[in-house]
């Protein structure tokens, strides 16, 4: 029976998540084990290599989105109180999709 890797829950029949590991810089590291780390679904949501691309993702298309929806209130310096919940709204939503997508392509 598979077990969590970070946290040792077991893993009898819920999500659980195969993440392969970090390229070797070095000979040295090349010897360390290449099987994939099995986490659950919480620890999978921790995965640290997965947030920090959803957080770079994010950053790109939320800018990129703000700008081409908001860009002319911005520019304008009309800041109406809905940007203040818009504006974060559209960062939060490519981190979402890019995070349900890692966690898609990683599922077991």
């Amino acid at each position: 029976m598979d077990t969590c890797q970070r946290c040792c829950k077991e893993l009898n029949g819920s999500l659980s998540f195969s993440f392969r590991p970090r390229a070797a810089k070095s000979l040295v590291e090349k010897a360390s084990d290449p099987s994939p780390t099995i986490k659950c679904l919480y620890c999978s949501l921790l995965h640290l290599p997965m947030l920090k691309r959803s957080a770079v993702a994010a950053l790109v298309v939320g800018t990129i989105l703000t700008l081409l929806n908001q860009g002319d209130l911005l520019l304008s310096l009309q800041w109406s109180a809905a940007l203040y919940w818009k504006i974060p709204l559209t960062y939060c939503v490519p981190f979402i999709v890019a995070t349900y997508g890692a966690l898609t392509n990683n599922r077991r």
